[in-house]
């Protein structure tokens, strides 16, 4: 079976960035923690929600790195001279990546009742008609 690319699709030009985009998304490896929402806010705007309960602003860092969105958590182990008869909030770190397409910029980011929130705008996109002159040869 051939695997087709959109660089095999003759009317679609251009497009191989697009294409690498979606292949480097695919890799970015994202588990299941922490559990997330994606909202649209209005026509231009967007927010990331991260359910980070324990986690506090220093355990936290946000990065946009060659057009991803990297959320990063750490927790120090606090559990030093502690004796837990069950364990079930470990203290564990995660990395959550998100690809930005050109044009979406990172806003603000807020704590509130252990959810992050990551505010994300998109430009208004420009309607561009473009006369093209032929020569005579």
């Amino acid at each position: 079976m051939t695997k087709h690319t959109l660089g095999t699709y003759p009317h679609m030009l251009g497009f191989e960035q697009l294409e690498r985009l979606l292949e480097r998304t695919a890799k970015t490896g994202n588990e299941g923690y922490p559990p997330f929402n994606i909202e649209q806010t209005s026509d231009f705007s967007y927010r990331i929600t991260l359910a980070v309960a324990g986690f506090g602003e220093e355990d936290l860092s946000i990065t946009v790195e060659d057009r991803q969105l990297v959320i990063r958590g750490r927790q120090g182990d606090d559990s030093e001279g502690r004796v837990f008869l069950h364990r079930g909030i470990a203290a564990r770190q995660f990395q959550r990546s998100f690809v930005l397409a050109d044009g979406v910029e990172v806003g603000e980011a807020a704590m509130e009742n252990g959810l992050l929130h990551v505010d994300l705008t998109r430009a208004k996109p420009e309607t561009v008609v473009q006369t093209i002159q032929i020569k005579k040869g």
